[in-house]
This record gives structure tokens, sequence and C-alpha cells, in this order.
């Protein structure tokens, strides 16, 4: 029986289009690192392209084939929302209008099974590529290409200088770094992506400075 446009389209993507499939599931599998825990629900706002096409191009289904922890070539992505189902996750897709973003975009709200929610805004860029601009409200900048960190923390003077002190006593080479903060003094986002992968200890060194609020460690996807 054939998939429809559901196919292989080649050996390492299910679906019709990199942007709307690839790109989709690799936006889920984000989605699910961020969480930080299993997902309980999630509702996704669809923008542009994705709000008109995210049915026929399988988009919906990427997105939780990507929740579930499944790759871009994985064959269960056909049946990811039933396999939602049975696990008890509440999903929602609402078409909407999300601004000055690109077409291939959307918003993710989430809960996890301990009850903590987070949210993100990412973009499908084109060839299976995205790009995280938002979490949890705070601009972002995050490839997936990388291992990331998300750092929560208070803005404090030197704050930037002793997480960036951990890294390279550590020997870990920073590939970016993306500051922003709610306004001076109040809470503050740092995102660094590094060359390798986040060692298990290194969240833990990171928790130690005064001031840490929490962490989120991001794999490459």
């Amino acid at each position: 029986m054939g998939r429809g446009l559901f196919g292989i389209l080649g050996p390492s993507m299910i679906g019709p289009s990199s942007s709307h499939t690839a790109g989709a599931v690799r936006i889920g599998r984000m989605c699910r690192s961020v969480a930080r825990g299993d997902i309980a629900a999630a509702t996704f706002f669809l923008h542009g392209s994705f709000a008109q096409t995210y049915k026929g191009h399988g988009t919906d289904r990427a997105l939780v084939g990507g929740l579930l922890g499944m790759n871009t070539d994985d064959e269960r992505i056909i049946n990811s929302l039933e396999l939602a189902k049975k696990e008890n996750m509440k999903i929602q897709f609402l078409p909407t209008n999300l601004g000055n973003y690109h077409p291939n975009t959307v918003r993710a709200e989430m809960v996890n099974k301990n009850g903590d929610t987070c949210n993100l805004i990412a973009s499908s860029i084109g060839g299976g590529e995205i790009q995280i601009i938002s979490v949890n409200g705070f601009p972002a900048n995050i490839s997936g290409i990388y291992d990331a960190l998300i750092i929560r923390h208070m803005d404090k003077v030197g704050m930037i200088s002793k997480i960036a002190a951990l890294f390279e006593k550590n020997k870990l080479n920073i590939v970016s770094l993306y500051n922003n903060r709610e306004s001076k003094g109040k809470i503050a986002i740092t995102i660094i992506e590094i060359d390798g992968d986040v060692p298990e200890y290194l969240a833990d060194l990171v928790s130690k400075i005064d001031g840490i609020l929490s962490i989120s460690v991001v794999n490459k996807i």
C-alpha cells in the first residue's frame, strides 16, 4: 500500500517537504528538549504556510513525531498522532498570525508531566534546517546543529564572564553566545552553543554560580 504524501523522499526524511515535514520534526524534537521532561500537553500555533498546509503536508504529524523523540526518517511519524493519543498526550493545532516571521513558523506551548510550562517560537528555514528564535519569551538564536545550554539567571555584573570561565576551564569551545534580559537587574537568559557534547557534570557546575535560576541542556538534533 502506498503512503501518499507521506512516502519516503530520501534516505533521511519521511514526508513531502523538507521544510514542512523534516524541519517540523526537528522543531518537535527541540520542543521535547526545551520542555525538560515527558510532555503531557502541547499547543502549536501555526503561522503562514504552516497554517495553510499543515494537514496536507503532514506538518502536524511531523511536529508530534518530534515531540515523541522520532528522527526525520522514522516511519512511525505517519502514526504519530495516534501514538501521542495512546500516551495521553493532549495536542492542539491552531492556525494563527504570529506577525512578521518566516512563513514556516510555529509557536509551541507545552506542559510536561511535572506540570512545568515552557514555550518557544521556531521557523523551518529550508532544507530541513531550523532556527529557534524565542524560548520562554526571550529572544534566542539556536540552530539545533550544536549542543546548547539555556541558562536563566539574575542580571548581575560579571555573570557571563563567570559562566564562560567554566567553559574555558573544562576545555569546551563556545560556538555562539547570546544574552538578553527582561530589564536591568531582573531575569536574564544566556544561550551558549558549543562544539561537541555537553558533559553531564557541566549543568551542575554552572548551577553553583550565585544567581543562576535554571539550566536546560538542548542536545543537537
